[in-house]
Parts: structure tokens; sequence; C-alpha cells
């Protein structure tokens, strides 16, 4: 019975710590057609990123805002992932665009409202659960 107890409880355990990741599939969502390249800026890696790669890009057409994440754009795979515009490296007064959608590949974030890019001026990857910075990038007027 003591035997038996164990085992469950060893099991238990092992399914309660599963960790929650990000999707690693490769996506290749990209700019609005016609929109216009206004703000630019290279992935760096931040403290808890690794091979970080790609670029940055905010596009806008008609007064819409999108941030794109190259099509070469590759994070380390973290839990809680996501993609900020932020007023410094490490985010503490930032925009939340949202979930980071993969670590490879293309993918596109739209601006739900209206945001100052010369005071926001990085974007980020950045691990909410744990406040870790993963990546950023400067982005510079085009």
């Amino acid at each position: 019975m003591k035997t038996m107890i164990t085992f469950i409880f060893a099991s238990f355990l092992l399914v309660s710590c599963v960790r929650e990741s990000t999707a690693t599939e490769d996506l290749m969502e990209m700019a609005p057609e016609n929109s216009v390249l206004k703000y630019s800026g290279d992935f760096m890696q931040g403290p808890y990123g690794n091979n970080v790669n790609g670029k940055a890009e905010i596009y806008e057409k008609n007064g819409v805002f999108t941030l794109v994440l190259n099509e070469n754009f590759t994070i380390s795979n973290g839990p809680d992932l996501y993609v900020y515009v932020s007023k410094e490296q490490h985010p503490s007064q930032f925009v939340s665009l949202g979930k980071l959608k993969s670590v490879n590949g293309g993918q596109t974030y739209t601006f739900t409202g209206s945001v100052n890019f010369d005071e926001y001026k990085y974007a980020v990857v950045h691990c909410q659960q744990y406040n870790h910075l993963f990546s950023y990038a400067l982005l510079e007027k085009k």
C-alpha cells in the first residue's frame, strides 16, 4: 500500500511539472501590403535569451502601425514570452502586443492604440512570469 501511494504521488509530481513554452513552428507572416517601413532595429541578446537573430520593423498603412519580426527572427524558447514596445531595454514602461507567436520566423503584431515611437523606442521579447529579458531591438527611424 505504501508503494502504491508513493507511485501515485510521484506520478502526480511528474504530470504537474509540465513547462509551458512558446510555439516552435516557423511562421511566415509579413508586413501588410503597400505599407511603409517607419522604424527598424536588430534584435540583441538579453540576459536570458540565446541564439537571437532577426529584425524588428514597424510599418504604417493608413494610420495603422504593425510590428513585424522578420523572417530571420529566432530566439531561444522560454515560458510566458511576450512582445512589447518599451521606453527602455528592460521593460518597466511598455505596451504589450501579446504573447510571442513562435520562436522562429516572420510574425506580425498590430497596435490597437496610438504609440509615440520617439518614447517607446525598443521592441522587446520578455518573460512576463519571471520578469526576464530575452531580447531587445532599438527601433531607429527610417
